[in-house]
């Protein structure tokens, strides 16, 4: 599975991050940056509560 950001959307609040930073990171415009490859195993469910915490729906894991 992959993390996915519609940047477009993103407030760059820093929640994906807090939740899943093996995943999520906020670029120099403050706005979210999943990782490029594949999320591991061991932080999958992470990275699907950072999905869902996102306040503004930008995140998608799939």
């Amino acid at each position: 599975m992959k993390a996915y950001v519609n940047r477009d959307t993103c407030i760059c609040c820093g929640v994906c991050e807090g939740v899943c930073p093996d995943v999520f990171e906020l670029d120099d415009e403050g706005k979210s940056v999943p990782i490029d490859s594949e999320i591991p195993d061991d932080v999958l469910s992470m990275a699907q509560d950072a999905e869902t915490s996102c306040p503004v729906d930008a995140i998608s894991v799939e």
